[in-house]
């Protein structure tokens, strides 16, 4: 299949000329109700090159949408051309389905060659058949609402009253509700912005704040939903053992209240019973989902029964073997429970003057929670839904809002019902008072928490699943499970934990621990929400507009407050739970860029940033480097090697302490149409080359005619208003005489010219090879030859230097120029108190024309003689200029170098030769113990022939191992003043 068609070809003409790569294969699958037809890969001489023959009677049906030509203009068999009235676009009629998809952040089958060995199916025909979708009651509204009705309105909500009293009940009732209404705004907004796959709460915080907020949060929602199926189970086994005394294998905990004994489950059983039925929901959930699917609507008609059954003996309390506490509906009763009346309890919850557990509002609060708990249940279950965008708003908000409302109502009628020591003593009070009788409420009990228990214990081990795929973490490769697998190892491993939890077995004790975790994740939901809504970024779209940033911001503050309200110490345990997980993804998380919010604040935040630095110059206390690297001006590397290995040593050497950023470009000789893929696979290899050396930068990929035009349009292009870059680095071009490369002087020239007009300031490093990494370090002296006058990019290059540790022993030494010896005295005091004022410490030498012209001894570290290279420079700069005057004389034109017209001056040619001989001279003789030596880079003379300049500068750097020659531009870098 050729790019941009569909078409299959059937011609041998044409299937003569297909390129030589592999080719692909089409062969017919039966199927019952359509063709499906299956594209392989076919290497040329294999056994698989024969086509493979249909079975007679095969019916192939072709879909009528794709009746059309295809985009590389062959026509599809039994199709006429004339069919397609999209042909100057290259239509597909793959193109919609795979765009939504890739839209929708699926990854589409490509249309082009799969790799090799690889089957891609396409489906003509019948569309593939899927489950039924659900709606937003059974899909949002009835999964929502069993989850939230628990354990802890049957055998805790009437304690809760009897203990906190009426009017701080209804506070409670009210603060936790407005945390999950909060919150299901926010989900509301997140999840009407797009599709959502699986993983439910993770998925949405994942993909607005990062992976790694993803992750952290992700995880402890998983292990609050593996510690609430313990606490459900716990819930059934203390309700079956209440109900059922005699099941009991140990003697039950009995406490002495008010007169009257209380007998509680022994814990030992609550243990046995808790584990086999642990076990027993594990081998459940081994079977499936579908399983669990079918019967899960089942267990919330007991618990809507049973609640109807309390209200029902509420209002006909008391009945004639009603305890003596039940008073019934009673004013009397409603206000002496109006206040409230904390005590000490035992383990098991019952007043104890001895108790060791002490209560408060804020423990009824950690108590309380688990109970609102559940508005996840129908953003888990977002691919089964119809409508995504208004089953998940419409379900949940009317999830919470039904059960606060009951709540709110419960809080009145148990608080008039019964005394305050019925309230405290009597666990199962509601199924005392419910009718027809008690054994309604423990079936109801038992049922609804074993349901629930069952949920937990699926959708955690989902959700690690969808963690797992998501390929970030390696350590959580062993929790995978393939699309229409059952996680069995995420299953088991929740199972451990729910055993672990069971074995605790006090229910007052887990439910921290729960809410702990649920508040963890409604906070990450509504910080989502609020970061999305706050930067509003172009994708942000929600359809549900009932919310308001300010609104996600007083949700996810509110979680936290009762995160901390609770206990501190869960708190403290919790967020350090959640750090370590999230430092451990940040280093050891393979990268995942999801579009998060927090990329987008970053972009904002660089946008805004940029606007307010404006288009004025930085001030020099505010001025950093910005270097522009050029990776691979001259010189042989490997192919495989995109930037000289030294260079990024060089370029982490030009920031303090890491801070700042380098602009890493190369220049591809070529045509952009035909040369941009190379480009793109190059721009890849030396970013990957920048991260592996650790250097803070960014890799650029040029294509242009030549190297000079590439430079020119990179200088002028790169970068956004003061964003730019402001110093050119590349190395010397030590190879042009050696290598007869006689293209380089020009190119060499033309850089220096651009960066001048550009007014970009250039760092030539000689001596790249021999320069020093990161555990090389040097002794010696960094000596500076300050001739011109450069904004102090010199000295600060210096001081760059000192705080590297390969620098860090080494000692500044600033040499300058002084004409006339009478000035030298004079020169060296200003220079002194110049650089006092830039507390920049080095030594200060001046040195003087008259004692540059005295002949020095060669170094005996020297390789050449500058002499005889003096020589040999005036002796090739003569031939030269003879062989370019013959070649003017000859054509009948002026003198040309590189197409443009020189002008050659010989006493200026011989007298720039003289100064840098003597520059070099004066080098050797200072610095011989240099480690490096930075020196003022001559602007090449204009008109003059860039044959000569580079014989300058050979002359200059000859016998220097290492050298950098710097050239400033029109501004100062550093400043005298704080």
């Amino acid at each position: 299949m050729e790019r941009g068609g569909n078409g299959i070809r059937g011609d041998d003409e044409e299937a003569a000329v297909a390129p030589k790569r592999p080719q692909q294969r089409y062969h017919a699958v039966e199927s019952q109700d359509h063709a499906v037809v299956q594209m392989t890969t076919m290497e040329p001489g294999s056994s698989a090159a024969a086509p493979r023959p249909m079975k007679p009677g095969t019916n192939l049906s072709i879909d009528p949408r794709m009746k059309m030509t295809s985009s590389n203009g062959h026509a599809v068999p039994n199709v006429s051309q004339s069919d397609s009235k999209l042909e100057l676009f290259g239509f597909d009629s793959l193109v919609n389905i795979l765009g939504l998809k890739s839209m929708a952040g699926e990854q589409p089958q490509a249309t082009t060659s799969p790799r090799d060995g690889e089957d891609v199916g396409i489906t003509i025909g019948c569309p593939k058949e899927t489950e039924p979708k659900l709606g937003t009651m059974m899909g949002v509204f009835v999964p929502c609402l069993q989850n939230i009705l628990g354990i802890i309105y049957y055998i805790r909500f009437t304690w809760i009253v009897g203990m906190g009293g009426i009017w701080q009940s209804l506070v409670l009732v009210a603060f936790c509700g407005a945390c999950t209404f909060l919150t299901g705004l926010s989900l509301s907004a997140i999840a009407t912005n797009g599709a959502m796959k699986g993983g439910g709460p993770y998925y949405l915080i994942g993909r607005a704040l990062g992976p790694e907020v993803g992750i952290s949060i992700g995880l402890c929602f998983f292990l609050g939903n593996a510690v609430a199926g313990a606490m459900y189970v716990l819930g059934a086994v203390e309700t079956f053992l209440d109900a059922v005394p005699a099941a009991g294998f140990f003697q039950d905990a009995t406490t002495v209240v008010g007169g009257t004994t209380v007998s509680t489950p022994s814990l030992h059983d609550l243990q046995i019973y808790g584990v086999v039925i642990t076990i027993l929901l594990c081998f459940i959930v081994f079977g499936g989902v579908k399983i669990i699917n079918k019967v899960a609507p089942a267990f919330l008609v007991p618990v809507l029964f049973s609640i109807l059954c309390i209200f029902i003996g509420v209002f006909s309390a008391p009945g004639s073997d009603a305890p003596k506490g039940v008073t019934g509906l009673n004013m009397t009763t409603l206000s002496d429970n109006w206040s409230s009346d904390y005590q000490p309890t035992n383990n098991a919850g019952v007043p104890d003057p001895k108790g060791s557990i002490y209560w408060d509002f804020n423990a009824l609060l950690g108590l309380f929670f688990p109970a609102v708990t559940g508005i996840m249940a129908g953003s888990n279950r977002s691919a089964s839904l119809k409508d995504t965008q208004r089953s998940i708003p419409v379900g949940t908000l009317n999830a919470t809002l039904s059960t606060t409302g009951m709540y709110f109502i419960s809080v009145f009628l148990f608080g008039a019902l019964a005394t305050r020591d019925e309230l405290l003593t009597n666990r199962l009070l509601a199924a005392t008072v419910a009718w027809p009788g008690p054994a309604v409420i423990y079936i109801g009990i038992i049922l609804s928490t074993l349901g629930a228990a069952l949920q937990s214990m699926t959708g955690a081990p989902r959700l690690l699943a969808a963690i797992a795929n998501d390929d970030i973490l390696p350590v959580l490769n062993c929790f995978k499970a393939y699309e229409g697998s059952e996680p069995h190892v995420a299953t088991l491993f929740t199972s451990f934990i729910c055993i672990a939890c069971v074995v605790i077995g006090n229910l007052d004790l887990i439910t921290p621990t729960i809410t702990m975790f649920f508040l963890m994740c409604y906070a990450g939901v509504n910080l989502s929400c609020f970061l999305l809504d706050l930067l509003d970024a172009p994708s942000w779209r929600p359809r549900w507009k009932l919310h308001h940033w300010s609104l996600s911001l007083i949700g996810a503050s509110q979680c936290i407050v009762i995160m901390f309200m609770i206990s501190w110490t869960f708190t403290v345990v919790s967020l350090a739970l959640a750090s370590l997980i999230y430092y451990y993804v940040s280093l050891k998380g393979k990268a995942g860029d999801w579009g998060d919010g927090f990329k987008s604040a970053y972009f904002q935040l660089a946008l805004r940033s940029l606007r307010s630095m404006g288009a004025n110059q930085v001030h020099p206390k505010n001025w950093y480097p910005i270097p522009l690297i050029f990776c691979r001006p001259w010189g042989k590397l490997p192919e495989n090697v995109p930037c000289h290995p030294k260079l990024a040593d060089f370029a982490n050497c030009m920031k303090k302490k890491g801070r700042g950023m380098s602009i890493f470009f190369s220049i591809i000789d070529g045509d952009y149409h035909e040369s941009a893929e190379d480009a793109k696979t190059a721009c890849y290899q030396l970013s990957s080359y920048i991260d592996y050396k650790r250097c803070e930068g960014v890799a650029e990929i040029i294509v242009a005619r030549s190297m000079s035009d590439g430079f020119r349009s990179i200088v002028q292009i790169m970068g956004l208003g003061n964003l730019k870059p402001n110093i050119v680095v590349m190395r010397y071009p030590e190879i042009w005489r050696r290598e007869n490369l006689t293209q380089i002087p020009s190119t060499f020239i033309s850089i220096i010219n651009d960066c001048i007009i550009a007014n970009k300031a250039v760092v030539i490093v000689k001596g790249l090879d021999e320069w020093p990494n990161e555990y090389q370090r040097q002794y010696g002296t960094i000596d500076l030859y300050w001739i011109v006058r450069d904004g102090g990019l010199m000295l600060l290059l210096s001081q760059l230097l000192l705080t590297k540790e390969s620098f860090e022993s080494c000692k500044i030494q600033v040499f300058c120029i002084a004409e006339e010896d009478t000035e030298a005295e004079e020169l060296k005091a200003d220079v002194k108190k110049f650089l006092y004022d830039l507390r920049m410490q080095a030594e200060v030498i001046v040195v003087t024309m008259k004692s540059m012209e005295a002949r020095t001894e060669l170094n005996a570290s020297a390789k050449k003689d500058p002499e005889e290279e003096h020589a040999s420079a005036q002796h090739r700069i003569k031939a030269y200029l003879s062989e370019m005057k013959e070649a003017a004389q000859r054509e009948g034109r002026p003198l040309m170098e590189g197409g443009r017209q020189v002008v050659v001056n010989e006493e200026k040619v011989e007298k720039f030769l003289y100064t840098m001989l003597k520059l070099n001279t004066t080098i050797l003789k200072y610095s011989r113990m240099a480690v490096v030596v930075l020196v003022s880079l001559p602007p090449p003379p204009l008109n003059h022939p860039a044959y000569c300049y580079m014989e300058y500068m050979d002359l200059l750097v000859v016998n220097i191992p290492r050298m950098l020659i710097v050239r400033g531009y029109r501004r100062d870098v550093v400043t005298l003043f704080t």
